[in-house]
Order: structure tokens, then C-alpha cells, then sequence
């Protein structure tokens, strides 16, 4: 094993001759003894030695002090001091604060030995663990999610790239600052502002999963669905020492799940609830009716009629557009609370929740009948239908959703031989 190289600066000839004896005695190497702290960062610039023992107070412009400094923040060398007994008194609690970072004259051997292997021991173990947090940082930075990691406080201690690019914020302006002024989290079910995370799994002493509709509001203003978790982070020992927030952005991902959503239970053509949605919703109302003597609802089944001579005459293109448009007057003749689905083709239902008897059903048809009858006009042509409505009704006490629409649909063919452009009740 190679001898440990060790720079003197010392400005007393006969001392420093003394210190080159002991130090080479105990197996080290030592090249020269530099007299002034300019020369010293020179030779440490040219010799990389292993560690710099110097005398805190040299003569010259420079003294110890601020070599020492220098050498350590630029060269990453240990230093180990070199004092007299009145300049450790008055130095003592400023510059040689650090234990094991100085030697008062006159020192035995032994404790020359010891200063300089506890110097080496601690500056390697400091090049370990900044070896370690560079690593650490290189797969943080790495991964493909936000990280923000804090201390015990909740405080902030770093962010990778990605949560810089996600939160707006940079590492250099948040270093320190408390978790909820940089991430920023609103519950938007609720509405209600969302609480330093951090602390409250340090509080808790458990994984948190972020809720489902979990918004951050960044730095400027803009409003992100994010998703993940904040874990605890705790030492050898199992203490915790803080949290890390691990999340990302989830936009696409809840808009996919919405279209998802809507392609199961929306019409793509007309954008009205489909035959899935509808009987679901009716489900419910027989339900609600079962806990309610006094609720009431109506399903009205609708038929255009000549709807196929409008497809005939003038294409599928136009029949699409006329469907569309029936679809936003039927909107407009209900209430906000009802349903109004396409069933398939030119068939629609709909529900109508709470009504008080038959009455308001057979009213809804009427409207509906008025509206169908004003002319649309589509690609320069003036359309108008009408249509055919079976109206079935909760009085009979129905189980299942299929039995009233069995029924309305009775009704609304019942309307057709009767002439069509009317309604009928199912009785």
C-alpha cells in the first residue's frame, strides 16, 4: 500500500524539520515543507497530496486560515492544523470548532498520528457518502415520476428534474420551504386545500396514497390530476427522518378513462345517454320508487316517424345531421332532472323522474310533439317529422327495468295504428 502523501506549511524552520521526521518515522511521505500559504496552494495544485497540515498562523498576506479554506472547497483536501496554545484559545470557537481538525504545539507522536488518520478516516467517509448522494440524485433524477423529497419538518430538501418541470418551481427557489407552498393540492371533489403531506405521514407513520381527484395547482396557476404516493424515509436505525412525495401527471390518463366512460355509456352520434346509461338510471328510479310510496315516474318510448324515407331521399349524411337535431329538441322540451337516451336507430327513450301522476307524461309528449313538428332546416333542405310515444308509468309497481320498457314500447306501436304523430298509455 502506498505511503499517504502529506503537504507541510509551516514557516518555522527547526518545527517543521521536526514535524518531516516524526511524520516520515510514521510512514508517511513527505516532499517538501512550504513556507508561505501562496506557495502551498501551488504544490497542493501540483502534488494532489492526501492531506495538508498547516500552521494556522503564517506570515504573509495570506495566513492558514484562509489556505486552509481554500484548499478545501476548491481542492477537496483535509486539513489538519497546526497551533499554538494562545492562538487555539482564541480561535477555538470559530475556525477550530470541527473536533479532530487541529493540533496544539508542542504534541506527542502519537497524537500527530492520530490527528492525521482521523482526518483521512473522516474525509473518506465524507467521499463515500457524497459519492453516495450523487448516485442517489443520478437514479432520482432518472425516474420517470416527480420526486420531492423532505425532512423531518415537512421542509423541502430536493426535487428531480421532472418534478422542476411538472410544479414550475426549481430546486434553488424551494430548498427549505414548506411542502405545501410549492405543491400546491386541492381535492376537487370537496374543493378543500390539501394539507402538508409530508407531515402528516411523518405524523402517521405511514404510506399515503394521493386520493383520486388530486389537483396541483402550479406555480403559475394551471391545474394538473396527479397520482402516486408519499412514503416515509427513515435512517439505519429506523427513525424517520422525513418523506418523499413520488407522483405525475395523470391528464392523459383521466381523459382517456373519461372517453372510456363515454364511449360505454354515451351515444357517439347524438351525445345522449346510450341504452346501457338509460336502463342503469331506470334501474335506480324503480329502486327509489320502492323506498317512496309518492314517487312516481314515467318512461316515454319514442319512434320517428318517416324517418326512413328521410334517409332515402336525401342520405345517410343528412339522416345523421336530422338525428342530431331531433336529439337537442328533445333536450329542450324536459326538465333538467330527466333522461333522454337514444335507445337505437330512430328510437329514444325517456325517463321522467317525480312526476306527480300521468298527467305530466302525457304534457312532456305534447311538447314533444309540437317541437318535432317545426321544420329543421338541414343542408338548405326544411325537415320536420313526427313521431310515435308509448308512455308507461310506476303505478303498476314494476320490478325490473325491462318489464316498463317492454311495456312503453306496447304503447308507442299502439300509437302507430292509431294514425302515428300521437301518443298512447300503456294500460
Amino acid at each position: 500500500m502506498l505511503a499517504h502523501k502529506i503537504l507541510v506549511v509551516e514557516d518555522e524552520k527547526i518545527f517543521a524539520s521536526n514535524i518531516r521526521k516524526s511524520l516520515q518515522k510514521l510512514g508517511y511521505s513527505v516532499s517538501e515543507i512550504n513556507k508561505s500559504g501562496e506557495d502551498a496552494i501551488k504544490k497542493v495544485a501540483e502534488t494532489d497530496p492526501n492531506l495538508v497540515l498547516i500552521d494556522i498562523c503564517l506570515a504573509g498576506e495570506v495566513d492558514g486560515v484562509q489556505v486552509a479554506d481554500i484548499i478545501q472547497n476548491h481542492f477537496h483536501v483535509p486539513v489538519v492544523y497546526l497551533t499554538e496554545g494562545l492562538e487555539y484559545k482564541r480561535l477555538h470557537k470559530n475556525q477550530l470548532s470541527e473536533p479532530f481538525s487541529y493540533i496544539v504545539k508542542p504534541f506527542l507522536e502519537s497524537d500527530l498520528h492520530f490527528a492525521i488518520e482521523t482526518a483521512l478516516h473522516k474525509h473518506q467517509n465524507k467521499n463515500i457518502l457524497y459519492e453516495e448522494k450523487q448516485r442517489l440524485a443520478a437514479i432520482i433524477n432518472s425516474m420517470g415520476y416527480a420526486v420531492i423529497v423532505t425532512d423531518a419538518n415537512g421542509c423541502i430538501q430536493m426535487m428531480n428534474p421532472i418534478a422542476e418541470l411538472i410544479t414550475g418551481w426549481k430546486q434553488s427557489e424551494v430548498f427549505g420551504k414548506d411542502l405545501v407552498e410549492v405543491v400546491n393540492l386541492v381535492d376537487k371533489d370537496v374543493g378543500k386545500t390539501i394539507e402538508n403531506l409530508a407531515r402528516y405521514v411523518i405524523e402517521a407513520g405511514e404510506v399515503l396514497n394521493l386520493r383520486e381527484n388530486c389537483t396541483l395547482i402550479t406555480k403559475d396557476g394551471k391545474e394538473i390530476a396527479i397520482g402516486d404516493n408519499v412514503s416515509l424515509i427513515r435512517d439505519h436505525n429506523g427513525n424517520i427522518t422525513g418523506a418523499v412525495l413520488v407522483f405525475q401527471d395523470i391528464t392523459k390518463r383521466k381523459q382517456r378513462e373519461a372517453q372510456l366512460i363515454r364511449n360505454a355509456f354515451y351515444d357517439g352520434l347524438t351525445g345522449l345517454p346510450n341504452r346501457v346509461l338509460f336502463i342503469d338510471r331506470l334501474r335506480q328510479a324503480i329502486e327509489r320508487s320502492k323506498r317512496r310510496s309518492d314517487y312516481y315516474f314515467a318512461v316515454l318510448f319514442l319512434d320517428l316517424d318517416r324517418f326512413k324515407e328521410i334517409n332515402d331521399r336525401f342520405g345517410h349524411g343528412i339522416g345523421d345531421d336530422f338525428l342530431v337535431a331531433i336529439a337537442r329538441r328533445l333536450e329542450s322540451c324536459l326538465r333538467g332532472g330527466d333522461t333522454v337516451a337514444r335507445f337505437g336507430g330512430d328510437e329514444f327513450t325517456i325517463l321522467l323522474e317525480d312526476i306527480k301522476d300521468i298527467t305530466d307524461a302525457t304534457n312532456a309528449a305534447k311538447r314533444i310533439q309540437d317541437s318535432l313538428r317545426l321544420p329543421l332546416n338541414l343542408n338548405g333542405y326544411q325537415l320536420s317529422t313526427t313521431a310515435s310515444i308509448g308512455i308507461a308509468w310506476n303505478f303498476s309497481h314494476y320490478e325490473e327495468p325491462a318489464n316498463i320498457l317492454r311495456d312503453a314500447d306496447i304503447a308507442m306501436y299502439q300509437a302507430k295504428r292509431q294514425g302515428k304523430a300521437t301518443y298512447a298509455i300503456f294500460s
